[in-house]
């Protein structure tokens, strides 16, 4: 693919687990169901959601800040290095986020570097149980350093 950089997710993924705070019971259930699958993956989140996933399950999951004090940007950041290769983030359609212009740069930086991504249940069920969890995958992303070289050029 032209003005694209081939990226390759290794079989060991790197999941961030994210949850607003009406649907942490959902995600740690969650969790805790699939916790034989997650304990073969690295797995982050943020603060808050991070550390009530690893009390419930015993799993260890590295937190970042709480999503309204730059979690959800945190990750965001790492999406962008390569160094998180999936996202879970259970959101609560229902309930106006304080911090929802974070929530919402996440979910495009995911679209952006073309990170799957689980924003329920369901979703989440199809990812984990996806036969690509366990093995590499290539995709391509978009090479930005040289789109921004030719757009500064025709300028």
């Amino acid at each position: 693919m032209s003005n694209s950089i081939k990226r390759t997710l290794n079989s060991q993924k790197r999941i961030a687990l994210i949850a607003h705070d009406n649907m942490k019971g959902e995600i740690m259930e969650w969790c805790e169901a699939n916790k034989e699958i997650l304990s073969r993956h690295f797995l982050c989140g943020t603060g808050t959601t991070a550390r009530m996933i690893a009390q419930r399950t015993g799993l260890p999951v590295f937190g970042y800040n709480s999503g309204p004090l730059g979690g959800d940007q945190e990750v965001g950041a790492q999406i962008v290095q390569g160094k998180i290769d999936m996202v879970i983030f259970f959101s609560d359609p229902l309930t106006a986020q304080p911090h929802d212009p974070d929530v919402k740069a996440l979910l495009r930086i995911a679209q952006v570097y073309d990170i799957p991504m689980a924003n329920n249940r369901s979703t989440a069920d199809f990812l984990i149980s996806s036969p690509y969890l366990n093995t590499e995958y290539t995709h391509y992303v978009s090479d930005f350093k040289e789109a921004v070289k030719e757009r500064a050029a025709t300028l």
